[in-house]
């Protein structure tokens, strides 16, 4: 029994069902709750999410809550984790430290410097599984090697199982009452400071919950999931990324009310094969998947880039789902991936501008979600779509927003276009929306060629 634990919160903002901070309540006499506010992690970066910080402060803000209600609160550092190792754990005679685990290269690294920290100052250090159904270590191949095809991973995935949500100790009390060197609400103030507040999902404990009961309730996922201009989505993305559910609580809760072979179910295995991939082959961030498609000629197009970061390529369904991701954070799945497409297989743009791109402006932004995503689009990547199959942006829009409502509510310009107008789309008098950029059918003809070349 240790008499004085450190758990550091990190993708875990919540109470319950929180292996970590079970494990450490259940094998410590007090346990103090913390959170590191890392510089490498919250100062102004190329990968850095503005609607994530704000989601993030949400998050925070509402666990602070929590503890206020189990009399105690959030203790705030500004640091390198390892430093405060150092420079705090060490002075204020904590034995252990806690985490829950992350996969990245990034965590990885942060995570031995730790754990070397604690070892030098001997501290014990225990690292919990929490963020995944399942490790990226435990779900491999016969030959012990991973997976890179998803549907026998899933296969595999799902005969293993899946632990049932577990409350917070009962012993609670053990929570620290220390009070923090940075007050929080400074914390939070300063963490978002210059950021613009986006009209993204709130963040925190009680819109996690609301977003599982709304995810319940989606009976029609399969018919619906794709229609851009309907509420027909989860929204669990960025609760999941946050930790501010756990995915157990969102797997029991809709697999209790839709079953457990529901496709809400399938996309949470998506996630854990995405992060698995990541895990095993680390060298996708900034390479491609497939090495034989590495020497592809991409375009570096700043102009052409604008204008699909702007929403202005004259293809309605590629602007409407930019414009809704640069005023909201959050964009629909159906148009992340006609978005890339377009990005990829109509412009020729390296895949790594579109995948900075969304990690700077989504809400959700999970390295190796979105790393796998747009390595998908791209065709570079494991399991990808094969690079002759090559999405329509026209037949796209007419399949999944035949009547333009999504269109129209993110393009005003088009108001008063009619609907036949907006699928062939060529320029109007006194519309002020531009003609598109490029033909889509030579675009996809060159982009074949691409590849081919290779």
């Amino acid at each position: 029994m240790y008499k004085r634990s450190l758990f550091l919160f990190r993708r875990d903002l919540r109470l319950n069902d929180n292996n970590g901070l079970n494990e450490a309540l259940s094998k410590s006499k007090e346990v103090i709750p913390a959170f590191v506010f890392d510089p490498r992690q919250i100062e102004p970066h190329d990968y850095q999410s503005l609607p994530g910080l704000w989601f993030m402060r949400d998050a925070l803000e509402s666990l602070n809550r929590s503890l206020i209600a189990k009399k105690s609160s959030l203790h705030t550092f500004k640091c390198r984790p390892e430093n405060l190792v150092d420079s705090w754990a060490s002075k204020n005679q904590v034995d252990a430290i806690w985490v829950n685990r992350d996969y990245t290269p990034f965590s990885k690294r942060r995570d031995e410097a730790i754990q070397a920290a604690c070892r030098k100052n001997g501290i014990d250090f225990h690292s919990c599984h929490d963020a995944l159904i399942n490790t990226p270590e435990s779900t491999l191949k016969s030959d012990g090697s991973p997976y890179t095809v998803f549907t026998p991973y899933f296969n595999n995935a799902r005969k293993r199982r899946v632990s049932k949500p577990a409350p917070l100790k009962s012993d609670s009390g053990k929570l620290s009452k220390v009070p923090s060197e940075i007050p929080i609400e400074d914390a939070l103030k300063q963490i978002v400071k210059g950021v613009p507040k986006y009209d993204s999902i709130a963040g925190g404990q009680e819109s996690a919950l609301e977003a599982i009961n709304q995810s319940c309730q989606l009976s029609d996922y399969d018919t619906t999931r794709d229609l851009p201009a309907l509420e027909a989505t989860s929204h669990l993305s960025p609760h999941l990324k946050f930790g501010t559910c756990s995915v157990r609580q969102a797997y029991w809760a809709i697999a209790g009310k839709l079953g457990q072979t529901h496709s809400l179910i399938r996309q949470f295995y998506w996630r854990d094969f995405l992060t698995h991939i990541a895990f095993h082959f680390p060298r996708v961030f900034g390479n491609a998947f497939k090495s034989q498609y590495s020497g592809i000629a991409w375009k570096h197009d700043e102009a052409s880039f604008q204008l699909w970061q702007e929403g202005r390529t004259g293809f309605p369904i590629v602007d409407a789902g930019m414009r809704q991701l640069n005023a909201t954070g959050f964009m629909h799945n159906r148009l992340r991936m006609i978005t890339a497409s377009f990005l990829t297989k109509d412009l020729h743009i390296d895949w790594r501008w579109g995948e900075r791109y969304f990690a700077q402006k989504l809400v959700d932004y999970d390295p190796c979600v979105n790393n796998g995503n747009w390595q998908w689009a791209a065709s570079t990547g494991c399991d990808a779509q094969p690079y002759f199959r090559i999405f329509n942006p026209w037949r796209q829009q007419e399949r999944f927003d035949p009547d333009c409502q999504y269109i129209r509510k993110w393009i005003p310009e088009l108001d008063n276009a009619n609907t036949k107008q907006i699928h062939k789309w060529q320029g109007e008098l006194g519309i002020d929306y531009p003609t598109p950029i490029v033909d889509h059918k030579r675009a996809s003809q060159k982009a074949k060629m691409l590849f081919q070349s290779i």
